[in-house]
């Protein structure tokens, strides 16, 4: 698929549709590439390369000859967030369901080569926050002419393991229309002396060196046979055998039949029952109907599996919650759900925003509307909204169940970086891994008055890149959910907020839930504690409430605010839960610059020991003062572009650990002389 046509165009004009990622854009050059020495996202071929050399920006690697010591990339590539365990609070809705559909989200983050290992200077991404709705995200990606075999980049695989999501890397097989060539599929499945698949187990190695779930298996290149087809499905059998000991899932995508051809069915049946058979679930093509996946269900569990290990393909590339779809065909509202929704391409959320305009608070209103319907609050649906937001029909989950607990409400993102609420960065950056642990249900709004708008903002924050914004009158007491919670409570138990009002005055308490509601739909029993009166001029005030007279387990948290005066701003910059004092994490060692061109630093360094959040970089200005570089969950870091300062001999660099209370180490040093 060309940068310029979309799905919907491509299916207009051929029969031979496929689930196609774009083709790179803007790519970087070689000769660039290798100056800086910037890291990326890595990709390979099966085994063989295509004919000529590789474009400006890529390239070619062969999953074949893959090793783990040999990858000099791989520090900054692995994953350091371990999966957390999820639970499911009480739905905020009567319409959301446990235990039966899931969402799995096909998304491209950026193309295939020159896709940055750890961010890059820019607020421009698809900084996803609506991970409560998800059971697996798929690293999508792949072309031709660039590899077609993609492992997830560390921010990403970092930010979904904090909320409980799997994310799986993407093998990609492409129609001849697209470059395909069979010789790849054939590579893919070469079998070794013994008759085993080595590229299998190559498969199950990367992913285990790179910390993320599993594979998308995408097989779209026509031309084969019944034994090719055999091939495949004895390649499936052995990836998922070697996978699911180290807890890796597999996916298959309704493509090649098992006659070899490439035929999408849109369905499960005997022509593809036997690829699902192998794997740990399936994505059902477009071409769905009502029938064919009522008929797949019932497929499912004749073969002993649950119709919710399909996941039925909802492709909202080109028009995002515009789309029809015939929505009772999989969760219809009055019956048990039909088989799993599978979107492709829902970062449509950000790409339809022009280019020009496209900021972090624009494109959070729009992924908001995307996941939580037209009302922007769950437990408030807009009747006859055509699009059935994911939090109207499946219950959200959360992993904040282990004290101490903080947030900043960093969204992975933002227009300048902030320490104690002052700017020590005024560069936009993105890096998903920082996203904090997020609320899963935004925005549930309460009160008899006029809703407030609540979003995350980028004009402020405390610490990161966003604090959370409530604007509004405020003519009534208004509670807003934060989070579903599993919080051990002791006699210590504390909870700190810092906080600010930019207008009005309002009385800020905090609402804690020790029982689950009553059932869906219903608020959460909150006892309400004082946390104080703030007024504008007041600036950040950290607030610390004890949680006198309650005991058992925190269930819910939120905030009631009650204005006494005017139009309010309130600006919630942090939230903490913990039981006793902070302490600061043990420092770093042996910071080091391994590679350097020009200003193009690479930074390696042993992490500290026991629970580390993430590493801060700071360069020490002249004037004393430290300007933030960049942060990183690895133990690996790239700085692009450093030059040297008026009349400086030598640069000087410190390095955090950053503990789950924010608070920092001392530092570990290194000097890079210019």
């Amino acid at each position: 698929m060309t940068p310029h046509l979309s799905r919907r165009a491509f299916l207009t004009a051929s029969a031979a549709a496929a689930v196609t990622p774009a083709l790179p854009q803007g790519t970087a050059s070689a000769a660039t590439k290798a100056a800086t020495g910037a890291p990326y996202a890595s990709y390979w071929y099966p085994d063989t390369f295509p004919s000529g050399t590789p474009g400006p920006g890529i390239t070619w690697r062969s999953l074949k000859t893959w090793r783990a010591e040999d990858d000099t990339d791989l520090a900054f590539n692995r994953s350091a967030v371990p999966l957390a365990k999820r639970f499911t609070p009480t739905p905020v809705n009567t319409t959301a369901r446990g235990g039966q559909a899931r969402i799995q989200s096909l998304v491209s983050f950026g193309p295939t080569s020159s896709n940055p290992s750890q961010g890059a200077a820019t607020a421009d991404y698809y900084a996803l926050t609506h991970w409560s709705y998800l059971d697996e995200l798929v690293f999508w990606g792949g072309s031709a002419g660039e590899g077609l075999i993609l492992a997830p980049n560390a921010p990403i695989v970092d930010a979904a393991h904090r909320h409980g999501v799997p994310v799986v890397g993407n093998v990609f097989l492409p129609p001849v229309a697209y470059g395909g060539d069979l010789r790849w599929t054939r590579d893919l499945v070469q079998k070794d002396p013994f008759g085993r698949f080595p590229l299998a187990e190559r498969l199950v190695a990367l992913a285990a060196a790179y910390g993320f779930d599993g594979w998308f298996i995408n097989a779209e290149t026509g031309g084969g046979n019944s034994a090719l087809a055999a091939d495949m499905l004895g390649f499936v059998k052995e990836l998922k055998s070697l996978s699911t000991p180290k807890g890796l899932r597999v996916c298959w995508y309704d493509s090649m039949t098992v006659n070899g051809s490439v035929s999408w069915q849109g369905a499960l049946n005997d022509r593809n029952k036997a690829f699902f058979q192998a794997a740990d679930s399936m994505f059902v093509d477009f071409r769905w109907s009502r029938s064919s996946l009522a008929s797949s269900g019932r497929v499912a569990q004749q073969l002993g599996r649950s119709r919710y290990e399909l996941w039925a393909g909802v492709d909202v590339e080109a028009s995002g919650w515009n789309r029809s779809v015939d929505w009772d065909a999989i969760i219809p509202e009055n019956t048990a759900d039909i088989v799993s929704l599978g979107f492709y391409r829902p970062e449509w959320t950000r790409n339809h925003l022009p280019a020009a305009d496209r900021t972090p608070a624009r494109f959070h209103a729009a992924d908001d509307r995307f996941w939580s319907g037209q009302s922007l609050d769950p437990s408030r649906p807009t009747p006859g909204d055509t699009w059935r937001a994911p939090a109207l029909a499946v219950a959200d989950r959360s992993t904040v169940d282990t004290v101490p607990f903080a947030t900043v409400f960093n969204t992975g993102h933002g227009l300048r970086w902030y320490e104690g609420g002052k700017v020590t960065s005024d560069a936009q950056w993105n890096h998903l891994g920082l996203q904090d642990r997020l609320p899963s249900r935004q925005w549930v709004v309460r009160t008899n008055g006029r809703r407030p708008s609540v979003a995350y903002d980028f004009a402020d924050a405390w610490h990161g890149g966003s604090s959370l914004l409530v604007d509004g009158s405020l003519n009534a007491p208004t509670t807003l959910d934060l989070y579903a919670t599993r919080l051990p409570l002791t006699a210590d138990t504390v909870v700190e907020l810092t906080h600010r009002a930019d207008a009005g005055r309002v009385n800020v308490e905090l609402a804690v839930a020790v029982a689950e509601p009553s059932g869906p739909g219903v608020p959460p029993p909150y006892t309400y504690l004082s946390v104080g009166t703030l007024g504008p001029g007041s600036g950040w005030t950290t607030s610390t409430v004890r949680l006198t007279g309650l005991s058992g387990t925190v269930r819910a948290l939120g905030v009631r605010l009650t204005a006494s005066s005017g139009p309010v701003k309130w600006r919630l910059g942090a939230l903490a839960v913990s039981d006793k004092a902070a302490q600061s994490p043990a420092a770093p060692a042996e910071l080091r610059i391994t590679a350097a061109t020009g200003g193009d630093l690479r930074f390696t360094w042993q992490g500290a020991p026991g629970a580390v959040r993430h590493y801060t970089l700071h360069r020490l200005q002249p004037n004393g003062t430290r300007r933030f570089l960049g942060a990183t969950c690895q133990r690996a870091f790239f700085v692009p572009g450093l030059k040297p300062e008026q009349g400086e001999k030598s640069a000087r660099f410190e390095l955090r650990a950053v503990g789950e209370l924010y608070t920092a180490s001392t530092p570990a040093t290194a000097v890079h002389p210019w």
